[in-house]
């Protein structure tokens, strides 16, 4: 009589487990990946930390804008987005100064203020209260020192005595608020305008074609909101005052494709930090 065949040791009867394995383990990987992850009350609280903390971002330190016009070139071109240091000119009360640090309005600082039309201006800082501003055929001088102006522009316009010789002894341009000119002769000292304590004096980077401090007066120090800090992106947009740069800045319908795509932004202009 033959003996019953035996179970190879290899092969193990439906049901067993392995020599060696923990049964309280699962045996396949993705049981054991769920096992690591998160779970729905963690994950969800996760999400809100870190909403919380980008709207915080947004709301009070960053703000994305765009340039809609030419005031500012070349420094800022039309279709440039930009980010926004929104903390940067805070009162020191408001957060800690360790959290964000905080300084004083600069000349030559870049600055967005609130101002009437439209609610949101940008110009850069030119006057600091107490300067004496004068500017002699479009070059500025601050307390009788011409300023070094690597940033300005000064593309094609018809000549303006009232732009380029400031203050001006006639009241020659149909654009200057009327306020404003009254107010110019009471501050002005031997052809110098004196800038008032909590006032600021600035101008358009592009010199000739930027409504400014030249056509309707200070900033008030409460007005100065942000300092912008890089260009996040740039559309290539048509300008209006550079002759040079817009036929480039036309989108034509000729090109195939790929030249269209490419020329859709101004890829160099990309995360630039603006000074």
């Amino acid at each position: 009589m033959n003996p019953a065949p035996s179970i190879p040791q290899e092969t193990n009867p439906a049901g067993s487990i392995p020599a060696g394995e923990n049964p309280a383990q699962p045996r396949h990987g993705w049981k054991r990946l769920r096992a690591h992850l998160p779970t729905f009350p963690e994950a969800l609280a996760s999400l809100l930390r870190t909403t919380v903390a980008a709207l915080f971002v947004l709301a009070f330190v960053l703000q994305p804008l765009l340039i809609p016009s030419e005031s500012m070139e070349r420094t800022l071109l039309v279709g440039d987005f930009l980010l926004f240091n929104k903390q940067v000119y805070a009162p020191a009360g408001r957060l800690a100064r360790w959290l964000l640090p905080y300084r004083p309005v600069e000349r030559g600082d870049i600055v967005v203020f609130h101002h009437p039309h439209p609610p949101l201006l940008i110009k850069r800082v030119v006057g600091l209260p107490g300067d004496r501003v004068r500017i002699e055929e479009g070059k500025v001088f601050v307390n009788d020192a011409p300023l070094d102006e690597p940033y300005a522009a000064f593309e094609p316009a018809p000549p303006s005595p009232f732009r380029d010789n400031f203050p001006p002894k006639t009241y020659s341009d149909p654009q200057v608020d009327p306020e404003w000119w009254r107010q110019m002769g009471s501050l002005t000292e031997n052809g110098e305008l004196v800038v008032p304590e909590g006032e600021y004096f600035v101008l358009g980077d592009n010199r000739n074609h930027s409504s400014d401090s030249r056509y309707w007066g200070f900033v008030p120090r409460q007005a100065i909101v942000a300092r912008p800090l890089v260009i996040y992106f740039s559309v290539r947009q048509p300008s209006h005052t550079d002759i040079e740069q817009a036929a480039d800045d036309r989108l034509g319908q000729q090109r195939d494709l790929p030249a269209r795509v490419a020329g859709f932004a101004r890829w160099s202009r990309i995360f630039r930090v603006v000074h």
